[in-house]
């Protein structure tokens, strides 16, 4: 798997929030082995695992198990890189939102952001992945407080969501939860996410400018090209995505796509800290999860789809992956999006 980094303009708003509980962040980042005068540099990035590692260390300090929450009192537009400017100038909560889905990479590659209108509003749903470590459950509770409180500070009034969905299990004291979302609480959820009012989100942003949108999502597309081209390990997903369903794709066709030979891209692929096999199979696994959460694919069009011949080969990997069968996974994750209800914790 590669090295997913995030930017520094996400991890000086992490430091902010550390410091609110008192923390000397320089020297949490000496003894993490991290470069504290790197946030000052607008293009500088910080690995995954490593801002998992700031979280266990903060966490251990303070003692405080909702500390990623403080990120709603350090929320500002330049958190999130030249992202947040563009989401300032959008029409609408909406507009920004699916702006900030398509930038999202920019601010951290290690957050997969969707939204979709249902019938209830519109839901912000957000996945965290990590590389060698499992995120903590405070990274995704950071960046829920924190687009919660720039929503309300980009619309001049207090949003009122509808429930907040978190993919962990109720914690201890919920009162700090309470007290930052005002809303019901959703533990043991399928992902975590924000549910909006549809009205809410559709309103007209008083910060918009149509001018100014256009000029961020120019400097956002610059930016995201640069780092797609400097990254060989986004090409090649880009690359896989498009030619699995055509069958097993092999590393010499990979390579000619990109114009590279098969020396170069396996050199450079290891420099990012991966390898061509390591990102087909990661490649395959997070596509087999996005496609068994459509009930309208069989596990047949899926197995072809993930580009393989045979469909036991599909079965055996998807075992590798998840430790059980794709039905059964199926099976599982239908009961529990039918039991996210009952798990509400109802606003004060």
């Amino acid at each position: 798997m590669s090295e997913r980094t995030t930017s520094a303009a996400w991890a000086s708003g992490i430091v902010k929030a550390l410091e609110l509980e008192g923390l000397d962040c320089p020297a949490m980042f000496r003894q993490l082995g991290l470069d504290f005068a790197a946030l000052d540099d607008p293009d500088a990035r910080f690995p995954q695992d490593a801002m998992t590692r700031l979280w266990q260390l903060a966490v251990e300090l303070s003692g405080n198990e909702a500390i990623g929450l403080n990120m709603a009192r350090v929320v500002r537009p330049a958190s999130f890189h030249v992202v947040g400017y563009a989401l300032m100038s959008s029409r609408t909560l909406v507009e920004g939102f699916e702006r900030l889905v398509r930038y999202q990479r920019i601010i951290a590659e290690s957050s997969d952001l969707s939204l979709r209108l249902e019938p209830d509003g519109y839901v912000l749903a957000l996945t965290v992945r990590g590389d060698h470590l499992t995120p903590t459950r405070h990274s995704a509770e950071a960046s829920m407080a924190c687009a919660l409180a720039l929503s309300s500070w980009l619309s001049g009034r207090p949003i009122q969501l509808r429930r907040v969905l978190f993919q962990g299990a109720q914690p201890k004291n919920v009162e700090p939860y309470r007290a930052t979302f005002h809303a019901p609480l959703v533990f043991g959820a399928p992902h975590d996410g924000l549910v909006f009012e549809r009205a809410d989100v559709e309103a007209p942003l008083p910060t918009a400018n149509e001018a100014m949108a256009v000029l961020h999502d120019r400097f956002a597309g610059e930016y995201l090209a640069r780092f797609s081209e400097t990254r060989v390990t986004h090409r090649v997903r880009q690359v896989l995505c498009r030619v699995l369903p055509q069958g097993e794709p092999k590393r010499e066709t990979v390579a000619q796509v990109l114009h590279l030979s098969q020396r170069t891209l396996q050199r450079r692929l290891q420099d990012e800290g991966t390898s061509f096999q390591a990102l087909l199979d990661d490649t395959r696994r997070e596509l087999a999860e996005q496609y068994l959460a459509q009930s309208g694919t069989t596990l047949l069009e899926t197995a072809y789809l993930l580009g393989f011949a045979d469909p036991s080969n599909f079965y055996r990997a998807f075992r590798r992956w998840f430790d059980t069968t794709p039905s059964e996974y199926r099976a599982r994750r239908a009961v529990s999006d039918a039991r996210t209800p009952a798990c509400t914790t109802p606003a004060p």
